[in-house]
């Protein structure tokens, strides 16, 4: 069964579910280029782990009022034996906890020499977050856009820190750009709203080799497909966070009462 969005499924954005996602797209994306640019280049898909600190509730800080514990000690010296009375904590709280998270890209190299050609980084909740994270990503961002190297994102969540750039964008729910390495400082930009499809997108190779088009609604279809999203999705229940404006949270009640 296919998805009732026509481009991008909002729903797909639960945490539960995106990890699963993006890495399935960075295979698709790195099976549908590698059909078109050998023996020239290949596409590698590269997962790495970052940590992502568990999200808990506030704790609610309380006095513990336990049974006095005792302990009953033998003590050596003087030859004689004493009881020694532990004392209770008065309260609890919290520590931080992290857990690993994998994450994926896509490399295009060039074949026999190994050479990145272009970056495809596809946007993880945590590295749009604010914290350690998204400074590390927006350190290596800055690094492929000080090489020689094309730079491609796909943004495909509606909440967390957009990447920088100097020119405002239309608003929109999803972003791709392009930062060709022969063309910055101008970043092509793909604004995608929740209504529309997503976009066919070139790859850059090295000139003169023209570029490779990457069917990126062709592929988000064949994941929902796939991966049994239409199963795993229960669309009475409300789109993950952020939450739609009034004009969007009407479409989509009107789109999902066709659906259902």
């Amino acid at each position: 069964m296919a998805s009732p969005f026509p481009g991008m499924d909002p729903y797909i954005e639960a945490r539960r579910l995106w990890s699963d996602f993006q890495h399935d797209l960075a295979s698709e994306i790195r099976a549908q280029l590698n059909a078109l640019i050998q023996p020239a280049y290949y596409a590698t898909a590269v997962t790495y782990v970052a940590y992502d600190v568990i999200e808990i509730a506030q704790p609610e800080l309380r006095t513990i009022a336990p049974d006095v514990g005792v302990w009953r000690t033998e003590l050596r010296a003087g030859g004689r034996t004493a009881s020694l009375v532990i004392d209770p904590p008065e309260a609890q709280s919290l520590v931080q906890m992290e857990v690993q998270t994998r994450l994926a890209n896509v490399e295009v190299r060039q074949a026999g020499m190994d050479k990145l050609v272009t970056a495809i980084e596809i946007l993880s909740p945590i590295n749009k977050r604010m914290g350690r994270q998204l400074e590390q990503y927006l350190r290596k961002r800055q690094e492929l856009l000080r090489s020689d190297v094309h730079v491609m994102e796909i943004d495909l969540l509606r909440g967390g820190e957009r990447t920088p750039l100097e020119r405002p964008v239309p608003p929109a729910a999803y972003y791709t750009t392009l930062a060709r390495a022969t063309s910055r400082p101008l970043v092509a930009v793909w604004p995608i709203q929740l209504t529309q499809r997503l976009p066919v997108l070139p790859v850059p190779l090295i000139t003169p080799d023209p570029d490779a088009p990457l069917d990126l609604g062709a592929l988000v279809r064949e994941i929902y497909q796939r991966g049994a999203y239409a199963t795993r999705i229960d669309y009475q229940q409300p789109i993950p966070p952020p939450p739609l404006d009034p004009q969007q949270k009407a479409w989509v009640d009107l789109l999902l009462s066709a659906h259902t």
